[in-house]
């Protein structure tokens, strides 16, 4: 777990949106990748599929212990394009994504501000797109109960606000539930008030999960 983020913002799905100014077409492809691999990948994908555009101007930004960034103009003026959409995924605060904005060039010039603009708001609109959340480190926590202190633990659980991933009915009851990395002292302590010391908790695999973000 040494060097690993506790949490940060990333985008969950690929997404898709298609503008226009003055003319020419803005297609921003977005998609959540790992590595700056899976991130080429993606550019090339998309370079293929949109073969006769303009301009397949591109950005990525992946963080952790081997953070890396690129952009690409790709033939646009010198940072009017590549530069934008990279500020564009850092201004909304996400690591380990792709973004790519297509221009199919409609017959009027934008001037450098004008790409600017459309190339940044098209980033920006397909990050949107694609939805913000915050993935946080977690342990998966088994807590073994008897059947008369479910409906008790569940509450608190709930009350709460922690993801339950699984329960499993047996002899007794097990409640696997995710749990932030640096809660986990004071979420067994607030199991052992909610049962009276009658739990027992056994800690487990530690994986990235999706969280709701405060409004």
């Amino acid at each position: 777990m040494v060097g690993l983020r506790k949490e940060y913002l990333t985008i969950t799905n690929m997404a898709a949106i298609e503008m226009e100014e003055k003319k020419s077409r803005f297609i921003a492809s977005v998609k959540p990748v790992s590595n700056e691999e899976q991130a080429l990948e993606f550019v090339q994908g998309l370079k293929a599929k949109y073969w006769d555009a303009t301009h397949n101007v591109y950005a990525y930004y992946i963080g952790g212990n081997n953070p890396a960034q690129r952009f690409s103009d790709d033939g646009e003026p010198s940072g009017t394009a590549g530069l934008p959409v990279l500020e564009a995924i850092k201004r909304a605060g996400i690591e380990d994504a792709a973004v790519v904005v297509t221009r199919y060039f409609g017959g009027t010039l934008l001037g450098a501000s004008g790409l600017i603009r459309a190339y940044s708001k098209s980033a920006s609109l397909g990050i949107e797109e694609a939805a913000v959340a915050k993935r946080q480190l977690c342990s998966e926590v088994h807590i073994a109960i008897e059947y008369t202190l479910l409906g008790r633990v569940q509450s608190v659980l709930a009350s709460r606000g922690y993801i339950i991933k699984n329960v499993i009915y047996g002899q007794d009851v097990e409640i696997i539930v995710f749990v932030f990395v640096d809660d986990i002292k004071d979420f067994i302590q607030l199991i052992s008030d909610t049962t009276n010391a009658r739990a027992l908790n056994e800690i487990g695999d530690t994986v990235y999960v999706n969280v709701k973000m405060n409004d």
